[in-house]
């Protein structure tokens, strides 16, 4: 969560939603915690594209032991998404504005900028062999299921279950690190 007192950063996320037309009631209205963008990241993991995810360092940690002990149980854990900054965020909304979709829509499938887990450097996006990156069939995969009974153990939660406060989509593949 960003410090209360850094107002250059709050006003500086301030003026990126009221570009968008994303207005602050609906996030008051929603409970949405903004979010500091995290400054010391570390590489958590390569994927096969040689794509760097990077996380802070203490989830960086936890997500290596807990794919090392998923894969002593044969499941396989790989990052499709890490930390994403502010800016990254935008142009995945205007991205989807361009493309025709709803704003509210929109916000219910990605956090508006400054309102993001990934802001935070805790937070992953998992995938995992056979199956398609950031949609709900993961749900029906070995990995959620470990997950599900594991993570916990790693300090890592399922962020956006089904019918969420947040009011986001159903997200089995977004987990947190929470210190």
């Amino acid at each position: 969560m960003a410090s209360l007192n850094d107002n250059v950063y709050e006003a500086r996320v301030n003026a990126l939603l009221q570009s968008l037309g994303i207005s602050p009631g609906s996030l008051t209205a929603r409970s949405l915690p903004l979010c500091e963008q995290a400054q010391n990241l570390i590489v958590a993991e390569i994927d096969g594209r040689g794509r760097e995810h990077r996380l802070r360092p203490a989830a960086a940690g936890a997500w290596r032991a807990m794919k090392t002990s998923a894969s002593s149980q044969g499941v396989v854990l790989q990052i499709a998404s890490a930390f994403r900054s502010v800016d990254r965020q935008v142009e995945i909304i205007r991205s989807k504005l361009a493309a025709g979709v709803p704003l509210e829509q929109i916000l219910t499938l990605s956090a508006p900028p400054g309102y993001s887990e990934h802001h935070t450097g805790r937070a992953v996006d998992i995938t995992t062999s056979g199956t398609r990156a950031l949609e709900q069939e993961f749900e029906n995969t070995a990995a959620y299921r470990w997950l599900c009974a594991n993570a916990h153990a790693f300090r890592f939660f399922l962020s956006y279950p089904r019918s969420n406060p947040q009011g986001y989509a159903y997200e089995p593949w977004h987990w947190c690190f929470r210190s």
